[in-house]
Order: structure tokens, then sequence, then C-alpha cells
């Protein structure tokens, strides 16, 4: 169904708010604001927990500051999984949305029959756009088997709806605990507002991605850049390391260490 053009359907959901099961209208959610909103099977389900719900969570803070009033995370599941899910994944970042009631998703054309996963009635995996309530662009998976994720992603919505946003690189620290150097790295990415992924490794893990022993060792987009000290003058080279968004399946940039 076609989803573009059309209003968001107004029906009443269920959510949990500050300890509260509260209903909202759709209305209410939509009418006058800028919503980025994404679509997925089920909370805590391999796809939706692995990959579409993490990046939504590290884009949040960039679709916000190209103009959306909020992230929405979409599913057919009851308030109290939904909350759970948010908290098990510190998505405090995004609203999310339960669809307990499928009510939603059924009026927008985006139900399907997982019965044969042992899943029952589900939503689609897709992703759109709205504008006070009416959908602007629309990013449904392909009617395809498996479990598609090709056009959903957060980095390919982002690439639409705001072309020249730059995204934070990819940066990895492979530390041990009370290193000095570790800590200094951190501070250095930290103090530049850049995410990172903390991986407390062992000497052997050190020598196998890096050859090295000693700490931290640092990856950014993917490629290695190496200690503390090339980090500082990684960052001193490159800013504040940001990149032009893009698609998820898109190579990323080379990041060359200095």
């Amino acid at each position: 169904m076609q989803l573009e053009n059309r209003r968001v359907p107004d029906v009443t959901l269920a959510m949990r708010r500050n300890g509260e099961l509260v209903h909202t209208s759709t209305r209410e959610l939509f009418a006058g604001r800028t919503i980025v909103a994404f679509a997925l099977p089920g909370a805590f389900t391999p796809t939706c927990s692995g990959a579409h719900l993490p990046r939504f969570i590290d884009l949040a803070p960039v679709f916000r500051a190209h103009g959306a009033d909020d992230v929405f995370c979409i599913a057919v599941n009851d308030p109290f999984v939904m909350e759970a899910w948010q908290q098990a994944n510190a998505a405090e970042a995004l609203t999310f949305v339960p669809d307990g009631n499928a009510e939603l998703t059924r009026e927008l054309g985006m139900l399907i029959d997982h019965a044969g996963k042992g899943l029952g009635m589900r939503s689609k995996r897709y992703a759109f756009i709205a504008r006070d309530g009416v959908i602007e662009r629309a990013f449904v998976e392909p009617e395809e088997g498996g479990d598609p994720y090709t056009v959903s992603d957060a980095d390919s919505v982002l690439a639409a709806f705001a072309p020249d946003a730059e995204v934070p690189p990819d940066v990895v620290l492979f530390t041990r605990a009370g290193c000095k150097f570790c800590i200094r790295a951190k501070h250095l990415l930290g103090e530049r507002g850049i995410p990172y992924e903390d991986v407390s490794a062992s000497l052997r893990v050190l020598r196998g991605v890096s050859g090295r022993q000693s700490t931290p060792q640092v990856f950014i987009d993917g490629r290695y850049v190496g200690g503390c000290d090339d980090l500082e003058r990684w960052l001193a080279a490159h800013g504040s390391g940001a990149h032009p968004a893009r698609r998820h399946d898109a190579p990323a940039p080379v990041a060359e260490a200095a």
C-alpha cells in the first residue's frame, strides 16, 4: 500500500509514561511536528535489536539537529514489552510507540502474518518521515523471503531527510582496566562528543586485532588508527571526525591515521 502523501491514521494507542499506562492518539503524537518513524517486526528480535534499533539510537541526535521533533520506534508489541525493550537498550533518545492491537499497522497496510515463525500478526519493516501528520517519504522493505533490511535503516532515512547531514564516525577502543592512556583516549573522544564502543581486551585479543599488546588500540570506520597519541593526531587532522550521511550498505569512508 502506498504510504506517501497519506495522513497518519487517527487511532488511540496505549503507552507507558512515567510508570503509568496512558492512552494517546496518533493525532496528538504527529500533529504540528516533524517525525521520523521506523517500524519493525518486534521487540527483542535479532535484526530489530542488533541493527535497526541501535543505529536509530546513534543517529537520533543528528535527526533532531536537522529539524526532527522526535524519532519514533513502532512495533506490534504491548506497552510493557516496549518499555522493557527501551530500557534494555538505553534508548531514551527515542519515543517507543506500542501498537499493541495492531490498529495503526493495519490501517497503514503494513500488517504481515508471521504465524509461521510463531510470532502471529506483526508489522512489516519500514520507516517514514511525516510532517504535521502527513507522510512525506516512506521506506518500505521489499516483499521477499527472509527479513529484508535494505531501505528502512537509519542511514538511508537520514540521507533522504538531511542529505548534507554529518554523522559521527564508528569508533572502537580496545582497552584494559587501569590503563591511563585508555582513560585519556576516552576523554579526547568525549570532549568532541564522538561516541565509541569500549571493548575490554585480553593480550591475545589485542595481538589478534592489531599485532600489538599496548592499549588502547583504536579503530575508526573499520581502519586501524593506533594508540592514544595516534588518536589525538587523527582528531587534530579530522576535526570532529564527522562525515556525510551514507546508506548502511555503502562503503564507509577511509579514516587515515596521522
